[in-house]
């Protein structure tokens, strides 16, 4: 999916509006919640370095704590962030080696034409012992709307069925989560437009597939959050080719 945030800032908009929060009634996958759980349970996990972090959910959900966050990314949003946010690119973020004890890759490797760029710098930053994870839907998501999204079903640079391989040729998979649950309600033609526009359509795009989307309709979101270790320095293996 293209990185266009900053050149369309609508399309971030319509996304946010549609991101399922607690207190609604039905499941959440709340996955800056699931990980920032994890994190505090980890007496060896910080410093915590939040890549493609944006606005950093996962440093809000971590404040207060007493661990330490660091959100980099490049789009403008960044200035949104809690502090320190550095400006710099996933795939080569210019931290010293082994500075820190978790890296977060949340809902931003599948922007990237190559996640394997950003995998390795992930390990590079990573000491020895530390965490990797990363979490992306599935090409299967929303399958309510197969019909009028363009691609529906086509592999992504990084997503649910592909997450696991892919931060397995650079670290240790220790385990991985699914999800399968219908999440979002779409009541009317204006609101499946407005949701269409924040998986990367046109205005003009989503107003026309829109009139094709059976409302009212409840999407089913699938996705995975993928766990990984860098092994230690005495078993560290190179990434495979």
């Amino acid at each position: 999916m293209p990185c266009d945030y900053d050149t369309d800032p609508g399309r971030w908009a319509a996304n946010q509006a549609f991101r399922p929060r607690p207190g609604r009634g039905r499941p959440i996958v709340d996955v800056f919640g699931i990980v920032a759980r994890r994190i505090l349970a980890r007496s060896t996990a910080g410093p915590v370095l939040e890549i493609g972090g944006g606005t950093g959910p996962l440093a809000r959900e971590l404040a207060g704590h007493g661990v330490r966050v660091v959100v980099a990314d490049l789009a403008a949003m960044l200035s949104q962030a809690p502090r320190p946010a550095v400006w710099t690119d996933a795939r080569a973020a210019g931290f010293q080696d082994e500075s820190f004890g978790t890296v977060a890759a949340l809902w931003m490797l599948y922007h990237l034409p190559d996640p394997a760029l950003a995998l390795g710098e992930a390990r590079r930053v990573l000491r020895p012992g530390g965490c990797l994870v990363a979490c992306a839907p599935s090409r299967f998501n929303d399958p309510e709307l197969a019909e009028v999204l363009p691609g529906w079903g086509e592999p992504l640079a990084f997503d649910a069925e592909n997450a696991a391989s892919q931060a397995g040729r650079f670290f240790q998979v220790t385990g991985t989560e699914t999800w399968d649950i219908p999440l979002i309600d779409l009541a009317t033609a204006s609101a499946a437009a407005r949701y269409l526009r924040g998986r990367g359509m046109t205005e003009k795009a989503a107003s026309r597939a829109a009139g094709q989307v059976p409302v009212p309709v409840r999407l089913t979101k699938r996705g995975a959050l993928v766990w990984a270790r860098k092994p230690p320095a005495t078993a560290a293996a190179a990434p495979q080719a």
